[in-house]
């Protein structure tokens, strides 16, 4: 029996590719179709796969890095590469959906799993599709070595009542004017005045922010040292780490805009508040 075939190409940043990826492994589960990922590296998120995770190979889904010359043949179809991978997709595969179709899909209550079972597909996708537990993002994505060994240097400095904060700013301009840093501060004194022993475990992408909440609240921060910079390996790397250490925390606290917090609270399971004004 053909259950079908399905060639995946997650796309966007960390958070995207991560619930995208998901969601096709969840598709697998339902379907018995046969799910191979193919990893792009772009200006997006420029690190290859087995940098940051171990590699995926179940019955479910494979996940593989991108060959140069699928750059012209299974890339998503866009004006930066004239669209020429189309050419090859629509004669390779039956059927296709384009990463600007999901969402009015989803609009439209579109079921995935059937348009998938028995095909030889193509799709690609930064979002989630379907419903998805929690769980299969722990079962799914497992950090390499250097970055467990960063969680662990996180981890020692936890308190038995440790909180997350995700405070984004820099390009984010939805993060910056609705969630400015005076509601992290108000939320930050609020779980001082419930538990003394509050630690809080700082994500940011802006160095102002940790100079301000350390002034604040001085060694109850826990941070990076190093500034974020995400155009690089390690600072991928750090950005993983950051996020599994979000996930560890007894409730996050995000900014309005992003899916790095929302990833956080789905990899570990915890409370999320985004704040918002």
């Amino acid at each position: 029996m053909n259950t079908g075939k399905l060639l995946f190409v997650p796309s966007g940043g960390l958070a995207n590719r991560m619930r995208a990826m998901a969601s096709a492994w969840q598709l697998a589960a339902n379907t018995g179709v046969k799910v191979e990922t193919i990893w792009f590296c772009d200006w997006a998120l420029n690190a290859p796969f087995h940098s940051i995770f171990e590699p995926i190979d179940n019955v479910a889904m494979v996940a593989r890095e991108a060959k140069a010359w699928e750059l012209l043949t299974l890339d998503r179809p866009r004006k930066r590469n004239f669209r020429i991978p189309l050419l090859y997709q629509r004669l390779r595969f039956a059927q296709r959906i384009d990463e600007w179709q999901v969402t009015p899909l989803k609009n439209q209550r579109f079921n995935f799993n059937e348009w998938a079972r028995g095909k030889n597909s193509y799709m690609s996708c930064y979002q989630d599709f379907g419903n998805v537990p929690n769980s299969v993002y722990k079962h799914l994505f497992h950090p390499v070595g250097p970055v467990l060994d960063e969680i662990q240097s996180y981890r020692e400095h936890f308190s038995a009542h440790t909180i997350g904060m995700h405070i984004r700013r820099t390009d984010n301009k939805e993060s910056i004017e609705r969630s400015p840093l005076s509601l992290f501060v108000d939320a930050a004194r609020r779980e001082i005045d419930q538990h003394n022993d509050t630690c809080i475990f700082l994500a940011t992408d802006d160095e102002t922010t940790k100079t301000a909440l350390k002034a604040e609240f001085g060694d109850r921060i826990i941070t990076s040292p190093k500034p974020a910079a995400r155009n690089s390996i390690a600072g991928i790397r750090g950005g993983v780490a950051e996020l599994w250490m979000l996930a560890s925390t007894t409730t996050i606290y995000g900014s309005a805009g992003s899916s790095y917090s929302v990833m956080a609270a789905k990899i570990g399971d915890n409370k999320l508040e985004v704040l918002s004004k």
